[in-house]
């Protein structure tokens, strides 16, 4: 089995990390408390992580209409989707 290296080395990245998954949970209507949190749903707690990632990747689209390119005098509409990451 493969062993995780997802250990927060600083304490104020540690600290930082907390106050967004506070304030994730806060968006999401659940309600932490410092410390254990063994009595909320799984549901809940992906919930959670899923706004975490939401918030952490923000996806970024943009249309515009050209040409068809096989239909003379007629358009389509191109959509462009990209994720960015920081």
């Amino acid at each position: 089995m493969a062993r995780s290296n997802n250990q927060i080395m600083v304490s104020e990245a540690r600290e930082a990390m907390n106050r967004f998954k506070m304030e994730a949970a806060n968006e999401m209507g659940v309600n932490l408390k410092d410390g254990y949190n063994g009595d909320i749903t799984a549901r809940q707690a992906g919930s959670i992580g899923g706004q975490m990632v939401k918030n952490v990747t923000p996806m970024r689209s943009t249309s515009f209409r050209r040409r068809d390119r096989t239909a003379a005098g007629h358009s389509v509409v191109v959509k462009y989707i990209a994720f960015l990451t920081v």
